[in-house]
């Protein structure tokens, strides 16, 4: 006997179809990674929280609060570059530039690793380069990280608001890491 279909029907087919969809992608994983296995390795380059390695001839990109271990000839460093921190979050005008001040942190050194404010760099989205100061009455880094110590320190400097990159050049020439960030007041 044949006759209309009732309502619940089609309605608990699609409700079957999408938990068959929802099992087949989850069991498709089949990695640890968490991503299906149908996606091409070449498209999954996110690696969190895992520190890159910065050199003179391949200096690393990473985002801000992740760490890079620099290296030189002379010494490896692990250095994480945190912010920047801007004043004012949350107000109803957001104003064209804001003071920034990014916390600079470093340890693990293998040799003598100099320190200096001037070897840090920020560059806006618009490729204007602000030159960042040593933050007044906080404490000062010592001119020479050595092993076994961990140093932060903290920089400020009025930036326009958007992207920007904090760059480290240790010998004030060559860049060997580079943390991205955004500049916000809003």
């Amino acid at each position: 006997m044949t006759g209309p279909i009732p309502r619940s029907v089609p309605l608990a087919a699609l409700l079957l179809a999408l938990a068959g969809c929802s099992a087949a992608s989850a069991g498709s994983a089949g990695n640890d990674s968490g991503y299906p296995t149908y996606l091409p390795s070449s498209t999954l380059n996110y690696h969190g929280d895992t520190v890159l390695t910065g050199t003179v001839q391949r200096p690393a990109v990473t985002s801000q609060g992740d760490g890079v271990e620099v290296k030189t000839p002379a010494w490896s460093v692990l250095v994480t570059v945190t912010g920047p921190q801007v004043p004012g979050e949350g107000l109803p005008y957001q104003a064209p530039a804001t003071t920034c001040t990014w916390v600079v942190t470093m340890s693990g050194a293998t040799g003598a690793v100099p320190i200096s404010a001037s070897d840090f760099t920020s560059i806006d989205e618009d490729a204007n380069v602000y030159r960042p100061h040593l933050v007044a009455g906080q404490p000062q880094p010592p001119a020479v990280l050595r092993p076994g110590q961990k140093v932060s320190f903290e920089l400020r400097a009025v930036q326009a608001t958007g992207e920007g990159l904090m760059r480290w050049a240790p010998d004030g020439r060559n860049i060997v890491a580079k943390w991205d960030f955004v500049v916000e007041n809003d």
